[in-house]
């Protein structure tokens, strides 16, 4: 484990893609995200459930990366994880060394009990999770997806998105920064949001 401890708002731009390509997407997170695993997972986070890294974060890395990876072919169960554990095991809202780390072992912790991956996909998962505040751009589709869908969410600390150092085309388009910073900038809360708190009961209490 770690060392440490929804609502649909304003209508939103159409997304770069459309939304058909996300379907069977979502009928996988539905799938492998959860009551426990949720549970389990937003329970030992230190920090507030909407804060700068919290849930609607998660949400939108989740959104993120599942239309990433409808172009680049990258693995969904993957990216649908390392949107869960990024940044679950976070103890700041600044610069944090050792997150990503604490995020993998915690995806170690509790695989084989509230969710089960195979030792390819976990691979990736952790190397993805230990390594995506590094700036690396190289490596695995799987794994780059992943560090698009989060560069994405930059816009909500007020830091637009690079291109060049996107580490997929697809991410790197004009239209689509545009359309991940409007919706981060404006603190777009993905209605899954509110299922993850429901699905964490009691433990959402005073995490505001």
């Amino acid at each position: 484990m770690c060392s440490a401890q929804v609502e649909s708002q304003t209508p939103w731009a159409r997304p770069p893609i459309p939304d058909t390509v996300m379907t069977e997407f979502e009928i996988e997170t539905e799938s492998i995200l959860t009551p426990g695993l949720l549970k389990a997972i937003v329970s030992q986070y230190s920090l507030p459930w909407r804060g700068t890294h919290g849930l609607p974060h998660w949400a939108r890395v989740l959104d993120n990366g599942l239309r990433i990876a409808g172009e680049t072919g990258a693995d969904p169960i993957v990216v649908i994880l390392f949107a869960v554990f990024h940044d679950a095991c976070r103890v700041s809202e600044g610069w944090d060394r050792g997150h990503g780390r604490r995020g993998a072992d915690l995806a170690a912790a509790l695989r084989g009990s509230v969710y089960a991956l195979d030792d390819r996909r976990f691979d990736l998962l952790h190397y993805a999770c230990v390594y995506h505040t590094d700036g690396m751009t190289e490596g695995d589709p799987t794994v780059r997806s992943c560090w698009d869908a989060d560069r994405l969410d930059l816009g909500r600390v007020r830091i637009t998105p690079d291109p060049r150092r996107m580490a997929t085309a697809f991410a790197a388009r004009p239209d689509v920064i545009e359309w991940a910073e409007e919706r981060s900038r404006g603190g777009y809360v993905p209605p899954v949001t509110g299922i993850w708190e429901t699905w964490a009961g009691d433990e959402a209490a005073g995490r505001d």
